[in-house]
Formats: structure tokens, C-alpha cells, sequence
């Protein structure tokens, strides 16, 4: 017997040998490989008539009846013991023989050993696989969750025209759907389906389960209605509402009500969790009418709503400014005998807040603790960001130590709210704040590392961190999260940097909005983020949408259009839905760069990925109509905003009405409606209409608006001024003084809404307005706005300072523009190369060309440099001057640094070096010119060529005339002196 059983190791290769050894050793029961020597059992019977029929010579009868023993097996020892008495007896395996031997130990769960008899005994001896082995193994690959070799089996069983069975599909399709790949498992059950696979309803389940966890209805329902037609039996009501449930959360609630009712056809009932969330469906539509409708059928079915059921719907019109609507729900809620809870009253603050109404917001939080209802720390953030809103920052400090003496505990959403309108460089000491308050009220620790006035470093830091770490571990990620933000708003990122390894390396998991400042922070600065990305994925965090839109932000304030647009479709590819502030990103920069068409093809592109626009994208639009004159279309748009149920703002109305005044198509039909809103005019509305009446030179009636604001209490501010005086300094660059504006009819009876829709009172018309340019009137309103400016200590702002000098300079008053240059120092606002631009044209306008020298070699001790702009002007000065050589100092200095001039002051050199007859230096300038693709005027070309055939320089002359069109060269040749100097040249 020992000899037998070494040849039977002899046999055998070691992986199988030593698969067996290991199961043999695992088995509950001691079992002994029996032999056909020994065995004296009935199990014993089949083996010796195998040895007969070997003895006799039939070897194809033994290997079937081989195949019967080992098929026929009822356990993994007995299978193996089969396999080597036909090993030791010398029978040879064939194909059959393999692909009976691996499906019983597929089916016996020992898929490691048929795994290695496969690699020894098939793909080892180069046999080909047929469908039953491949079969076999696309199991036993996918219960190893060896996916790639399962699928490798799958190809080559399509190869073979064969097609997998149905415990192989069911198999694979199980463990797709395990390891995440949804979207695969749904192509491998296409194509079984079509191959008539018969799974069956688990299987079918199984998929429609995982598909609608993973957000993919589409392909789910198509599982449905395959089931459906398969599947002979019902549905299970776990089914219906899987896929209820994720049509509520897809926002396709018209699709899920047809379910429900094809769910109630089949005898199942919808109860209340599928209304309530039906309705919330509809709320994320914007369409409460249809809510209501299924909140009036629940009440109608005697199924009673609770609490989440009526904060749905108070919700819903909450969100769409219906603040009363949502009372109305509250009360019915009172009479039904339910208490509003915390969340009630919280939506209600956040409509209110959203309004801006935080006075509202103030007295419904009182009203809470009147009510004995527990307030919760969302609550006091809202009030607390509108508050800060409304820079209202004495109630900020007093409701949040309202909040601190309740014993609530901040956390890093209402640090965040603090955090935006704290003053810059005292982040630390507000988040050390903060900190502190989280460690008494949620750790039980006291701490007094701040006062009032204390400075703040991170040694402290460090010291409050190792309190949390070592006391209340699991407020560590928190506390270092506020920390990390503090230290990204106050640009310090390396700190921040440190303080996130230092985190990591301690084993907690950063939180998403800690990784989205440090990105936020980094992009600010111009550095790279990609290794914080990878970070993220090494700690298995994935971007959310506050991550992308901060990146989509960083690309357009940067004017980086494309890659903009392309980390939007990253998103897609990668299944996330990018919303609306992405969209309404990328579409304010294409209209700031001027592409309406493609801000427009990216609006429509939003409305075909399913992503409702707010007010603020549609503001976005209308705005880009307005500025570049398509007011049609604004119109267009603002109608289908208030169609669809959002409430217009004052910003929507201001951009509207800046469209209509620009295009003077002002509609009475929106300036009524406004009125009947009760739309109260701020200093934006004025701003906006002031500046574009300046724009079309209605200088009286934008001062009537002036004076309308004062009488109404509205403060200017500086953008209000920039405005006054860019409109100003425009009206005194005209060239007709005394121009007289006539306006029609109609234009006239649209102001006169426009003053009754202001609240205006009776403004004397005049046959025609007359806008005034007069000299005199204009210095005299240019003095009233300077005192005005002075007066409402407007100054650091370097813009309107800039005005204010063009003014002076226009005016040839250089003193007093140096006067306010000094005061414009003294308030800590630094001149940049547009002042010092202003001032040399003032200087030049005098005829002061080397006090304008003197500045442009003194504007570089303030830290500027000149560009293209300030040397033309500079250069024009000069030719005006007749000072050409400086001209073309000027000139090459321009090309040292890699600039041009301008057309206009190429045309000004030309002219002065033609006219002192210096034809070598106008041969130079024009061959520049046409480097530049820079051609001359009619006029000009003849200056020239009267100058190169005075200095008998023919053969340029003869190049010129070249570039004339031949009537004009024959027409110039006629009336000149030199035509015979021409012939001989070019003869």
C-alpha cells in the first residue's frame, strides 16, 4: 500500500496534492483514503467495477462511469477520492472528465482547489476549454472575486457562440453588483437577457436593489420591465418602493406616482413615508400644487400626517419665498393636535433669514423658548449669517452669547458664518473663541488661553488642540477643522499644511470642508492642489460639489474658460450632477468675456441636464442680455422666471430696467409690477440707471435721479460716485458744447414712469431736455462733486480718486490734481500706472512735456511700470511737442519691453517726421507700420510720398506706390512733379 500511495503523489501535481491534504485535513470526521485493495464497503462496488471494465479493455466505459462516481459525490473527500483512483489506475482526464470534476467542486464551494485543477490540468496541458468548463469557472472566478478572469471566461464563452448558464450569470452578476460595478452588471445581464437566460426573480431583485441604491433608475426600471414579462409572479412591495423611493430622490416624482399607481393596482398600498416622500419629490420641483395634491389624497385615504410630512410641505414654499403659505401649514398643524418641533420653526427662521427679514427670524426664535421648544445651534447660524449680512455686528456678539449662555455648542458651520465678516487678521483669535466655547460646553474643559485684547499664536493652538486630542478625542477632527480655516482665511497655508499632517499622522480622518479651504486657499495663491486631491482618495473621500464649484470659481476668476468648462465634464463622466451655482459660475464669466451666444448654449445645456435654474442664474443672464443689448431676450427670460414661480428680487429688476434704459425700451408693464410688489428702489437700482442715462449723454435727467436719491435718504456709495464721475469726465470730452438731446414722445412718457415708479414728484418737461456742456456749469458741477466726495470721506477707493484727477486734468487745474494725488497718499491709497497716465496727459494738454518726462521717470519709486497706454500718450505729447528724438527714445524703450505702439501714434510720428522732411526716419516708422499691419490713410500716403521724392529716395517711393491701388498711384502721378523721376526709376 505505501508503494500505491507514492505513486499516487508521483501522479498527482504538488497544488493539487496539496489542496487535498488540506481539505482532508479540515473534514469534521477523520477519513482514510480508501483503495480498491482494501475497500470492502458497498462504496467500495463502483471502483471495482471500474477495475473490471479496465481489466477488460473498455476504457471509454470506465471513464463514464468515472464521471457518474465523481458527479454523483456528495462531498469534497469522497470527489477527491474518486479523482485518484483514476489517477493511480492511469486513466487520462479528458474534456468531459475536467468539466464534470469542476463543476462538483464549484458546487461543493471548493473553489480555491477547482481553481487549481484548472491552471494543472487544462490551461498547463493547453487544452481548450469548452462551454461547460468556462461555465464552471466564471462561478468559481466569482465567488474568488477574481472579476477579470470571470469576465475573460464570459468573452470566450461568446467567442464559442455558446452562452452562459444560469447559475454563471446569477453568480457574476451578484458579485458585479457587490463590488460596486452597477453600470457593468447591468451590460452582462443585457446581454443574458438576450441570449434567454432564465434567471430568476432574486436574481432580478438583487439588481433592481443595487441599481437603485447606486442612483442608476433608468437601467433599474429597464430590469423591471424585463422581470415583468420573465417573472410570471408579483412583484414584492420592497421591490415597488426601491424603485419609488429612488424616483422621489432622482426628482422624477410624476415617474414615481405612476409606479405607486401600478403598485396599488397589484394590491399593495402606498403608505405614508411614500406620500411624504412623493411630496417632497414635487417640493425639489418646485411644484406645490402638485404636492398639495398628494398631501389632499393622503388625508383623503385616512392616512395621517406627522411631523416630517407637514415640514416637507413648509419647506417647499419656504424655499419659494411663500413664507405666509407656510404659516398656513403650521397652524393647520396646531389644530390637527401636533406640536411643531425644532425643525419647523428652523425652516421658518431660514425663510425669513433668506428674505432678509431677520428681524422676523429674531422674534420667532424668542417665541421658541416662550414655547419651551429646545433650540439647536442650525437655528442661531442662520440668524447669525444674516446679521452679518446686514452688518449688524453689535447683535452678532450679543445673540451668539445668548446661544453660549443656553449651553449650545458651536460648531464649524456657524464658525464658518463668523468667519466671513470677521476682520481680517483676527481669524485666530475668533477661532480660539470658538474652540473654547466647544470645550466647556461639549468636553467639560476650562480653559482661559484668550482675552480681549491677548495676541494669539499657535503655541496656544497647540495647547487647546492637545486638550481636545487627549480629553474628547472624538471633537478633534472638529477643532481642527476651525483651526485649518482660521489659518487659510488669514493666507497662512503652510501653517494650515502642517497642521493637516500633524492631524493625519494622529489618525483622524480630515473633513471635507477642511480639505475645501486648504483647496480654496492654494488656488488664491496660484499653487497646486493636486496632492491634496490625492489625499483625499488615499483617505477614500471623493469631491463633493462645494469642492468642484470652488475649482469651477478659482478658473473664472482667472478667465480660464476651458478649464472651466472642462472640469464640467469631468463631472459628468464621473456621474456627478454639477449644480446650479457651477453653471451659474461659468455662465457670469462667458458674459463677462463677451461670448452671450455661449453663455447662452451653456444655459440651455443646464436646462437639458435636468438642473433647475434659480433666481440668481437667471439674474446671471439677464444681465448679460441687458449689457450687450438683446433686451428681447431679457424680457424673454424674466417673464419665464416668474412663470416658473420664482419671486423676483431687486437685483432681477435692476437688471432688467439697466437692459430697458439701454435700449430706451422702457416697458410699463414690468415698472408697474414692480410697484405692485412693492419693489422699493435701492442705491444699486439708482446706480445702475444713473450710469447708463450718463452713458447716453442725459446728463440733466441722471442729476434729477441724484437729486431724487438725496431727497430719499439713499446714501451714495462708491460705486455710486464712480459713476457721477466717469459720466462726468465723458460729457466733458465732447466735441459739440451745447448739444441739444431731443427725445420722442414715447421715450419721454417712459421716463416720466420711470420718476412715478421712483416716487418722484411733478417734473417740469421742457419742449426739449437740454443737456448742458457749457464750460463754466461743467466746472462748477465738477467742484460740487469733489466737495460732495471729500465731504462723505469716500477716498481709499483708487478708482474713483483716479476720476477725480481726470477731472482736474481735464479741466488744466494740474495743481489741485496734485492736491488730491497727496490726499489720496495721505489715506493710505497707493497711485497705480492709470494715475500717472492721467497726470502726463495733463501735463501734456499744458504743453509741460518735460514736467510729463519728469513723471514717467519718477512713477517707478512707487513700485509701477508704464504700459502700452501711458508710452503712447507719452509719445503723442512729444510729437505735439515737435521733441522726435525723446519720441523715439520713447519708442525703442517700448521695445525693449515688448510692446507696440498704436495705430494713432504711429500715424502722429509719421506725420511729424514728414513734415520736418526727415524721409529716412518716415521710411522706418512706415516699414513698422506694416509689421504691424498698420496702413495709413490716403492722406498720409501722400505726405509720404512727397517726402521720399523730395529727399530722391525713388526707389522706396516706387514700394509705396506699389501698395496703392492703381487709380489712386496713376491719379497721384498725374497731379505730381515727380512722374518723370517715377518713369526713369522704373525704367
Amino acid at each position: 500500500m505505501l508503494a500505491k500511495r507514492q505513486l499516487l503523489h508521483k501522479i498527482l501535481s504538488p497544488s493539487l496534492l496539496c489542496t487535498t491534504t488540506r481539505i482532508l485535513a479540515t473534514c469534521p470526521l477523520p477519513i482514510s483514503l480508501p483503495t480498491p485493495a482494501i475497500a470492502l464497503d458497498h462504496q467500495a462496488l463502483p471502483f471495482s467495477l471500474v477495475e473490471n471494465l479496465i481489466e477488460r479493455g473498455l476504457y471509454s466505459s470506465s471513464q463514464t462511469l468515472i464521471r457518474r462516481i465523481i458527479f454523483r459525490c456528495f462531498s469534497v473527500p469522497r470527489a477527491v477520492t474518486a479523482l485518484d483512483f483514476a489517477l493511480l489506475r492511469g486513466m487520462p482526464l479528458d474534456l468531459d472528465t475536467c468539466a464534470v470534476v469542476l463543476r462538483k467542486f464549484v458546487d461543493l464551494d471548493d473553489t480555491k482547489f477547482a481553481e487549481s485543477f484548472y491552471d494543472d490540468h487544462i490551461v498547463s496541458r493547453g487544452v481548450d476549454s469548452d462551454a461547460r468548463i468556462l461555465n464552471s469557472m466564471i462561478i468559481c472566478y466569482s465567488k474568488l472575486g477574481k472579476l477579470d478572469q470571470a469576465k475573460r471566461s464570459f468573452e470566450r464563452l461568446i467567442e464559442l457562440n455558446s452562452f452562459p448558464c444560469r447559475a454563471a450569470c446569477v453568480v457574476l452578476l451578484r458579485e458585479l453588483c457587490a463590488q460596486g460595478s452597477i453600470l457593468e452588471a447591468y451590460a452582462y445581464f443585457i446581454v443574458c437577457n438576450d441570449a434567454r437566460v432564465m434567471m430568476g426573480s432574486r436574481c432580478f431583485a438583487n439588481l433592481i436593489y443595487n441599481m437603485c441604491d447606486g442612483g442608476f433608475l433608468d437601467e433599474a426600471l429597464d430590469v423591471f420591465d424585463k422581470m415583468l414579462l420573465i417573472v410570471k409572479s408579483r412583484p414584492s412591495a420592497n421591490l415597488y418602493k426601491s424603485l419609488f423611493y429612488g424616483l422621489c430622490r432622482q426628482g422624477r416624482p410624476v415617474e414615481a406616482e405612476q409606479l405607486g399607481g401600478e403598485m396599488e393596482s397589484q394590491g399593495y398600498f402606498i403608505d405614508k413615508k411614500m406620500f411624504t416622500s412623493l411630496m417632497r419629490g414635487y417640493c425639489g420641483e418646485k411644484r406645490m400644487k402638485m404636492a398639495m395634491r398628494v398631501f389632499f389624497r393622503m388625508l383623503k385615504l385616512c392616512c395621517e400626517p406627522d411631523n416630517y410630512t407637514y415640514n416637507t410641505l413648509i419647506d417647499g414654499f419656504v424655499k419659494l419665498g411663500m413664507v405666509d403659505k407656510g404659516w398656513v401649514l403650521h397652524n393647520q398643524m396646531m389644530e390637527q393636535g401636533r406640536n411643531p418641533d425644532v425643525v419647523t420653526y428652523q425652516i421658518m427662521i431660514n425663510g425669513y433669514c433668506r428674505k432678509r427679514e431677520v428681524d422676523c427670524a429674531l422674534t420667532l426664535l424668542n417665541s421658541m423658548t416662550a414655547h419651551n421648544i429646545a433650540l439647536n445651534v442650525h437655528c442661531y447660524t442662520s440668524i447669525i449669517d444674516a446679521l452679518n449680512e446686514d452688518h449688524r455686528f453689535e447683535e452678532v456678539d450679543k445673540l451668539y452669547n445668548e446661544m453660549l449662555d443656553s449651553g449650545i455648542v458651536p460648531d464649524h458651520v456657524l464658525f464658518f458664518k463668523l468667519l466671513k465678516k470677521w476682520p481680517t487678521g483676527k481669524e485666530l483669535h475668533l477661532a480660539c473663541k470658538v474652540l473654547e466655547a466647544i470645550a466647556e460646553k461639549e468636553c467639560g474643559l476650562r480653559s482661559s488661553f484668550i482675552t480681549s485684547t491677548s495676541r494669539i499664536d499657535l503655541k496656544k493652538f497647540d495647547c487647546l488642540l492637545k486638550s481636545f486630542i487627549e480629553s474628547y478625542l472624538d471633537m478633534a477632527p472638529v477643532a481642527f477643522a476651525i483651526c485649518i480655516s482660521a489659518l487659510c482665511a488669514g493666507e497662512k497655508v503652510d501653517d494650515a499644511l502642517c497642521y493637516l499632517h500633524k492631524m493625519v499622522s494622529l489618525g483622524h480622518q480630515p473633513l471635507l470642508s477642511t480639505y475645501n479651504s486648504l483647496i480654496r486657499c492654494l488656488l488664491s495663491q496660484g499653487r497646486d492642489t493636486e496632492f491634496i486631491f490625492n489625499l483625499m482618495q488615499n483617505h477614500g473621500m471623493q469631491p463633493n460639489l462645494d469642492t468642484y464649484l470652488i475649482t469651477v470659481n478659482s478658473c473664472c476668476k482667472r478667465n480660464d474658460i476651458a478649464s472651466a468648462i472642462g472640469i464640467l465634464h469631468k463631472m459628468t463622466e464621473s456621474g456627478v450632477n454639477p449644480s446650479v451655482s457651477i453653471y451659474d459660475s461659468i455662465i457670469n464669466c462667458l458674459c463677462k468675456e463677451k461670448r452671450i451666444y455661449d453663455a447662452e448654449d451653456m444655459f440651455m445645456r443646464m436646462l437639458e441636464d435636468g438642473i433647475d435654474p434659480d433666481e440668481v442664474v437667471y439674474v446671471t443672464m439677464i444681465n448679460g442680455y441687458s449689457k450687450y443689448g438683446k433686451v428681447k431676450e431679457a424680457c424673454y427670460l424674466f417673464d419665464t422666471m416668474v412663470k416658473q414661480g420664482i419671486q423676483p428680487s431687486s437685483r432681477a429688476y435692476t437688471a432688467l430696467i439697466y437692459g430697458l434704459v439701454k435700449g430706451n425700451m422702457i416697458k410699463k408693464k414690468y415698472l408697474d409690477r414692480m410697484l405692485e410688489e412693492g419693489f422699493v428702489p435701492n442705491h444699486v437700482f439708482f446706480t445702475s440707471v444713473i450710469s447708463q442715462f450718463l452713458r447716453r449723454g442725459e446728463l440733466e435727467f441722471s442729476l434729477r435721479l441724484v437729486d431724487l436719491m438725496d431727497t430719499s435718504w439713499i446714501e451714495h456709495d462708491h460705486v455710486m460716485y464712480i459713476a457721477l464721475v466717469s459720466g462726468v469726465s465723458r460729457n466733458l470730452t465732447r466735441r459739440t458744447p451745447g448739444h441739444i438731446l431731443c427725445l420722442s414722445k414715447r421715450s419721454k412718457e417712459m421716463r416720466g414712469h420711470l420718476f412715478y415708479l421712483l416716487k418722484c414728484s411733478v417734473v417740469p418737461w421742457t419742449a426739449s431736455m437740454r443737456v448742458c456742456y457749457d464750460a463754466g456749469e461743467m466746472r462748477y458741477l465738477a467742484k460740487r462733486l469733489m466737495q460732495e466726495i471729500r465731504r462723505n470721506d469716500h477716498l481709499p477707493c483708487l478708482y474713483l480718486c483716479n476720476c477725480v484727477i481726470f477731472i482736474y486734468c481735464r479741466e488744466k487745474r494740474i495743481k489741485e490734481a496734485y492736491d488730491h494725488l497727496k490726499l489720496m497718499q495721505s489715506a493710505g491709497v497707493s497711485p497705480n500706472h492709470v494715475t500717472f497716465t492721467i497726470l502726463i496727459n495733463g501735463h501734456i494738454r499744458r504743453g509741460e512735456v518735460d514736467h510729463a518726462l519728469f513723471l514717467f521717470k519718477k512713477m517707478s519709486t512707487y513700485g509701477c511700470e508704464p504700459d502700452k497706454v501711458m508710452y503712447n500718450a507719452l509719445m503723442r505729447g512729444l510729437c505735439n511737442a515737435d521733441r522726435l528724438v525723446d519720441a523715439l527714445s520713447v519708442l525703442a524703450a517700448m521695445h525693449k519691453r515688448g510692446l507696440f505702439p498704436s495705430k494713432d501714434c504711429y500715424l502722429k510720428l509719421l506725420y511729424s517726421f514728414c513734415v520736418r522732411h526727415s524721409s529716412a526716419h518716415a521710411w522706418e516708422i512706415f516699414q513698422e507700420m506694416l509689421l504691424y499691419h498698420y496702413l495709413p490713410s490716403k492722406n498720409m500716403f501722400i505726405k509720404l510720398l512727397n517726402t521720399l521724392f523730395k529727399a530722391y529716395e525713388f526707389d522706396n517711393a516706387c514700394k509705396v506706390l506699389d501698395l496703392l491701388p492703381e487709380r489712386k498711384a496713376v491719379q497721384y502721378l498725374k497731379q505730381s512733379e515727380f512722374s518723370t523721376h517715377f518713369a526713369i526709376t522704373k525704367t
